[in-house]
């Protein structure tokens, strides 16, 4: 396997079902509208840079309209002791298609994705399903991942990658994932400021430091080296930044914002390593001059990497089809030494 670095940039594609439960419709509903937009602004940078993404789609957004939405919903559903973290008791007031209702399907932009050459659709499963909220377990889990493999399949589609929602990766429903066919996760480091914990466990302090973290760099980079992960499905490719949006109270200090991601792309090409960016449509959506200068700049900078450095743009599905390719190999070499004694 190449030894050169590589960026993968993954996507959580929400829409309200990312929102419902953080805040009411009538408070976000611009965000979401305006969030069609800068999927449209992604895209194009995307194809102009020669970026290779991966869209981690809910699966309610598969959906044309509300009778086929319905007929896709998983057997079993999650059970959560806080009821406002389910999703099915919205469906009763989805509009009839997207054409009513622009903040809660989403086929147009999947097809607009579709269109644009590198870009991968992954799952970000299909109701937004939080892994470790309490009520819920791995039948609920697994009946959500394969409604959201037939969705995807619906359209020719083949899901192999997965980012699970508010990044709460339970190591026990891994092999749920693996044997619905997916092969590569995001997971989320191993900085204590990263990792996995339910919604009621979580601290302003800790929400601060990772906010104080986006500026200067407390963490350090998060990098991985390809040839340190795991070769069988899943395969975790955790996260090493988080993109984040602009804050007008923060004008200022957006300068470092940007230099923080910017060194972490230099230092993973200075070590072969893979630099993961992942980042949520809705947030670009507001500001969108200042959010998409930042990410330009960090495009920028991959571009002058590429060139220089042969660091390489791919998405989830082609890191794992890289590694399996490789397990693949070393298996084979290994049954013809064998067969040769």
């Amino acid at each position: 396997m190449s030894k050169k670095a590589a960026f993968v940039i993954s996507l959580d594609f929400e829409l309200y079902w990312g929102w419902r439960d953080v805040c009411n419709l009538d408070s976000c509903r611009e965000r979401l509208l305006r969030s069609r937009s800068a999927v449209s602004r992604l895209l194009e940078l995307f194809d102009r840079y020669g970026i290779h993404a991966t869209w981690a789609t809910v699966g309610f957004l598969f959906f044309r309209n509300r009778d086929e939405l319905l007929r896709g919903l998983p057997s079993t559903r999650p059970q959560y002791r806080n009821e406002e973290f389910s999703p099915y008791s919205d469906l009763e007031r989805a509009g009839c298609d997207e054409a009513e209702d622009r903040v809660r399907y989403g086929a147009s932009i999947i097809e607009e994705i579709l269109r644009t050459p590198n870009q991968e659709i992954g799952t970000h499963t299909f109701s937004h399903y939080y892994c470790l909220e309490k009520g819920q377990d791995e039948d609920a889990f697994r009946s959500d991942l394969r409604a959201a493999v037939r969705a995807a399949e619906a359209w020719g589609l083949t899901l192999r990658s997965l980012a699970f929602p508010r990044n709460q990766v339970r190591s026990e429903y891994l092999q749920a994932a693996a044997d619905l066919g997916i092969e590569i996760y995001r997971g989320t480091g191993a900085h204590w400021l990263y990792r996995e914990r339910q919604s009621s466990d979580e601290s302003i302090v800790r929400r601060a430091m990772r906010l104080l973290d986006s500026y200067l760099n407390i963490s350090g980079h998060q990098t991985v080296q390809l040839d340190g992960l795991r070769q069988e499905p899943p395969i975790d490719i955790p996260g090493s930044r988080f993109l984040g949006r602009f804050r007008p109270l923060l004008k200022t200090l957006e300068p470092l914002r940007v230099k923080r991601i910017c060194s972490g792309l230099d230092f993973a090409a200075e070590n072969g390593h893979v630099y993961h960016l992942w980042l949520h449509p809705e947030d670009l959506a507001l500001d969108q001059e200042e959010n998409f200068a930042a990410l330009e700049a960090a495009l920028r900078r991959f571009a002058t990497l590429r060139g220089r450095t042969g660091m390489e743009s791919l998405n989830m599905g082609e890191v794992a089809a890289r590694l399996l390719e490789r397990r693949q190999a070393q298996v084979e070499n290994a049954m013809a030494a064998e067969t040769c004694r």
